[in-house]
C-alpha cells in the first residue's frame, strides 16, 4: 500500500512538467510508458502531414539554376527548396520514383504520365584532346571532321569519364557547350560546332502530382512576375474606392447662367453697314 501511495504522489508531482516531460532525475524505466488520450485520437501519420513542404528539384549536368532559386527564396520563403544534380540516365527516373518534384532534362525523354515544357537549346561543341589542330578555329563545321573518330558518350558511362578518354587522344566527342564547361577535363579542347544536332532543356514533373508549389516553380522558370495573374501566390485584392467628398458646400446653389442671345452691343468692332437700320 505505501508503494502505490509514493507511486500516485510521483506522478502527480510529475503532472504540469513544462512540455510534458519526466524530470531528468527519474529514471525512465521506472516509469511506465502511459499514453495521452488525445493521442490514440491521432491518426497515423498526421505529423508528418504537418510538416513544412519543401520542393525538391533535380537538374542534369550543364543546367545552372541558380537563378530561378534565388527568385524562389524572394518569393517563397515560406517553402524551402532543395536542388541536386542527376545523371542523365536517371534525369527522368528522380520524377518516378518520387525523388524529385521537378526534374531539368535533356530531351528527348520518356513523356508517358510526365508533363514537360521545352525551355531553351543548347549549342553543341566537338571536344578534341589538346594540341588538336581544331584548337586553332573558332568554330568548326562538322562535314570537316569526316576523317576523325568519334566517342560513344552514353557507352562509355556519361560526359565525364567520355572527356578523360578524349584527353587520352582516343577520339572526339560532341557534347553540348554547358557540359563541357561543367567538366572541363584537363588537356581537352573545345570549339563551337555547326551542323550538328543541338539538345534542349526541359522542366518536366509528373502530371498526376501538380499543385500551386510546382505551378509556382513553373511560372519563375518561364520568367512569369510575382504580379502575374497566373502565378498562384499572385492574388491581388480589389480594395473598394471610397466616395470623392462633396466639396460643393453648403451654401444655396447659384442660378444657371443663360446665355445672351445678342452681345450688349451687337454693333461693337462691326464696320459701317454691317447691320441694317431698323433691325435687330
Amino acid at each position: 500500500m505505501a508503494g502505490f501511495m509514493d507511486w500516485e504522489f510521483a506522478e502527480v508531482m510529475l503532472q504540469g512538467y513544462p512540455g510534458g516531460r519526466y524530470c531528468e532525475d527519474v529514471p525512465s524505466h521506472d516509469i511506465p510508458q502511459t499514453t495521452g488520450p488525445g493521442d490514440q485520437d491521432q491518426p497515423a501519420g498526421q505529423a508528418d502531414d504537418a510538416a513544412p513542404r519543401t520542393l525538391r528539384i533535380a537538374y542534369v549536368a550543364g543546367v545552372t539554376p541558380g537563378k530561378w532559386i534565388r527568385r524562389w527564396e524572394e518569393r517563397m520563403p515560406d517553402v524551402p527548396l532543395q536542388a541536386f544534380m542527376s545523371d542523365d540516365g536517371a534525369q527522368v527516373a528522380v520524377l518516378r520514383e518520387g525523388s524529385a518534384d521537378l526534374s531539368f532534362v535533356r530531351l528527348p525523354v520518356e513523356r508517358e504520365g510526365l508533363s514537360v515544357i521545352p525551355l531553351y537549346e543548347e549549342q553543341p561543341v566537338v571536344v578534341a584532346p589538346k594540341g588538336h589542330e581544331i584548337s586553332v578555329f573558332e568554330e568548326v563545321a562538322l562535314a570537316d571532321l569526316e576523317q576523325e573518330s568519334f566517342l560513344d558518350v552514353a557507352a562509355l558511362g556519361g560526359p565525364e569519364p567520355a572527356l578523360q578518354v578524349v584527353a587520352t587522344g582516343a577520339g572526339l566527342a560532341i557534347l553540348p557547350m554547358s557540359v563541357a564547361r561543367h567538366f572541363n577535363v584537363k588537356d581537352t579542347v573545345a570549339r563551337r560546332l555547326t551542323g550538328a544536332p543541338g539538345t534542349e532543356i526541359a522542366v518536366a514533373w509528373a502530371s498526376d502530382s501538380t499543385d500551386e508549389v510546382i505551378e509556382e516553380f513553373i511560372g519563375i522558370v518561364r520568367g512569369r512576375t510575382a504580379q502575374s495573374s497566373r502565378q498562384p501566390s499572385a492574388q491581388p485584392v480589389k480594395t473598394k474606392k471610397e466616395p470623392k467628398p462633396d466639396r460643393r458646400g453648403t451654401g444655396a446653389k447659384k442660378a444657371p447662367k443663360v446665355a445672351q442671345r445678342y452681345a450688349p452691343n451687337p454693333d461693337k468692332g462691326r464696320g459701317k453697314g454691317s447691320r441694317k437700320k431698323g433691325k435687330r
